[in-house]
């Protein structure tokens, strides 16, 4: 869907940006992260953040700029090539040139608005597991570093989110139908 979203109900809230996953990857992560995440503090399904806090400025201006990168840009190609330890957690690392090169487009667009976390370049990786034990960590990497096979997919958009007290509400998801390839 192209959509420009409509105001926020908190003018304060951040934005985020993701890259969309097809479905067969989607239900892969999505289920991993089911089975893994503690229950208590999984509220999300399972994604790709390209963006964490974009200002609540950029209401108007972000959803044409998402806008302009899927029409310009043909879904880009992407793997899951891993395994990412995050310490007290585990992710499935993705590399994905086309990806990395659309998130830079934005970051230039609105560098002078990006929180410190958002700066610099981004290791994509979709979170199954988060703050949990160490050994409970690496337990899990154990087990999925034998069996995790790699796996080649193409994202099929972007999407726009606003963060709530407890969640992410969707505000519109711009597939990729460009040519351009990043």
């Amino acid at each position: 869907m192209d959509a420009t979203p409509d105001p926020p109900k908190r003018a304060h809230a951040p934005f985020i940006v993701t890259a969309e996953l097809p479905g067969d990857v989607f239900a892969l992560a999505d289920g991993l992260r089911r089975a893994h995440f503690p229950p208590e503090r999984n509220r999300l399904a399972a994604h790709v953040t390209l963006f964490h806090a974009l200002a609540p400025s950029l209401r108007d201006e972000l959803p044409r700029e998402l806008a302009r990168l899927a029409g310009e840009y043909a879904a880009p190609e992407a793997g899951i090539d891993g395994l990412m330890d995050l310490g007290g957690g585990t992710a499935l690392l993705i590399r994905s040139a086309g990806m990395q090169a659309i998130r830079a487009d934005l970051s230039a667009c609105f560098f002078a608005m990006l929180t410190a976390q958002d700066r610099g370049t981004k290791k994509l990786h979709i979170t199954v597991q988060n703050k949990v034990p160490r050994e409970t960590a690496k337990a899990l990497q154990s087990v999925l570093g034998a069996t995790l096979e790699p796996r080649r997919f193409a994202f099929t958009g972007l999407g726009l989110h606003i963060y709530r007290e407890t969640h992410w509400e969707s505000l519109g998801v711009w597939k990729f139908r460009g040519q351009q390839r990043a």
